[in-house]
């Protein structure tokens, strides 16, 4: 074997898009990370900063306003995969329905925790301390829902696995569970 035999098998071809080309576990790593800053960075605003009456009801109609965007289009999902379990659409329907709705979900989730912020949180009440918590689940269930789409989306028409599905039917779970809740918390909180 000559040299220059050895160099070509060593040396690879390295393309453009190669080099941006990460892992498929690095996207929703680092969009859990930046849940986990920003969830974080509210809660830091809200124990360093007193909202004025003026920022607070400002905050408060950006927080009802945000609700109903985040909050509506997750209903919205979650009636298209009712749709799908009653044989009314079929899952690559239901799938491409869905896509464009996680913009506003993450835009209605983005608002209500930026707003939550100006809206003097009680930090010291377990209640408020369980809806922050809800809050973190259901945006990193967000980040995980995101994968499950794009999956079942690379399914271009072939029926789903099992694990597709169960995968699919937690996330599902989780969100209501974890949308509900906060709601009811914070409807709880606000007649305080």
């Amino acid at each position: 074997m000559s040299t220059a035999d050895a160099t070509s098998i060593t040396r690879r071809s390295v393309q453009p898009a190669d080099l941006l080309r990460v892992p498929l576990w690095c996207a929703p790593t680092l969009a859990s990370l930046a849940v986990c800053a920003g969830w974080g960075a509210s809660i830091w605003v809200a124990v360093h900063l007193r909202a004025d009456s003026t920022l607070h009801t400002a905050a408060l109609f950006v927080h009802l306003a945000s609700l109903v965007v985040g909050f509506g289009a997750v209903l919205s999902i979650d009636y298209y995969g009712i749709l799908w379990l009653s044989g009314r659409k079929s899952l690559s329907a239901v799938v491409g329905s869905t896509a464009p709705l996680h913009l506003p979900v993450w835009a209605g989730l983005a608002g209500l925790i930026a707003s939550g912020a100006f809206l003097h949180p009680d930090l010291s009440s377990p209640l408020t301390c369980v809806k922050l918590g809800l809050v973190l689940v259901l945006a990193l269930n967000g980040v995980q829902a995101g994968v499950l789409h794009r999956r079942l989306a690379a399914l271009d028409g072939r029926p789903a696995t099992r694990s597709l599905l169960l995968w699919g039917a937690v996330s599902a779970t989780v969100s209501q569970v974890a949308w509900w809740g906060a709601v009811a918390i914070g409807f709880l909180n606000s007649r305080r």
